[in-house]
């Protein structure tokens, strides 16, 4: 039996990336998936792979940053499916600025894109699933750098931390409906919003850095989701699942030999 059979999922930014390897890791395991994404094209490719694969897909073209827009997609996802029974919420931007030269429009258009959107899709699913009466799971994709600095990304890293101090607060208030809510952290990971930073010096900084001594791939991080979103998840929330090879636990300097060769 497949881990998401018959449950239906809504994956915000599955056009591309984490959120695309999420939306067909999830269709791969039985899930009904909604995508929701401006990026209608690049959905509907994503939509149609899963249909290729048996499984059943919407395309709902959302900014998951506005009230109007979720409501809607909430509405639409329940127009063809019936249920809601996990949310990823997986949709976001980054900036690249210091501090002392990022401006209020760039500020607050990362707090609304990564942390506002997170509040309000949580807000109209969690509705849902308390009055479907079954439980479910929201996940919610942060970054390990809502815990390790990252220099010209202070807006994104605020914004990460927010998510998972929101996470807590939601995990507990709806904790006696059964709903559970957990956050990712991926460490380096390939995708198209990250593949343009990956420069030859920070790959091989990575290398230094990162103990598994590898970049991960979209897929890696899909597999933490599905686990979340499963019933072998069951006793677990309010939790991060860091998936970093080891980047934030690993506190040696690189280079440096602690044991004698």
């Amino acid at each position: 039996m497949m881990k998401l059979e018959d449950k239906v999922a809504i994956v915000t930014g599955a056009a591309t990336g984490i959120g695309r390897s999420i939306a067909l890791a999830c269709a791969n395991e039985g899930a009904k998936i909604a995508i929701a994404d401006l990026q209608v094209d690049k959905a509907e490719t994503v939509a149609a792979e899963i249909r290729q694969n048996g499984g059943e897909a919407l395309v709902v073209r959302a900014d998951v940053s506005n009230s109007k827009d979720v409501t809607s997609m909430v509405e639409a996802t329940l127009e063809a499916f019936g249920e809601i029974h996990i949310l990823v919420n997986n949709a976001g931007i980054i900036l690249q600025a210091k501090v002392v030269d990022t401006t209020d429009e760039q500020w607050d258009k990362i707090l609304t894109n990564n942390l506002k959107s997170c509040f309000l899709c949580s807000r109209e699913v969690t509705k849902q699933m308390i009055k479907q009466g079954k439980g479910g799971s929201i996940i919610n994709i942060s970054s390990i750098h809502a815990t390790l600095s990252e220099p010209s990304a202070g807006a994104y890293t605020a914004a990460k931390g927010g998510m998972e101090a929101f996470s807590r607060t939601l995990a507990t208030e709806v904790a006696p409906y059964k709903i559970r809510v957990n956050c990712i952290e991926p460490g380096a990971t390939y995708t198209e919003l990250t593949i343009p930073m990956y420069t030859e010096a920070v790959v091989r900084s990575l290398m230094e850095r990162v103990p598994l001594k590898e970049i991960a791939q979209p897929e890696w991080i899909a597999s933490g989701a599905v686990f979340l979103a499963s019933d072998d998840a069951r006793y677990m929330t309010g939790q991060i699942l860091v998936l970093d090879g080891g980047y934030i636990m690993d506190g040696s300097l690189p280079g440096a030999s602690y044991w004698e060769e």
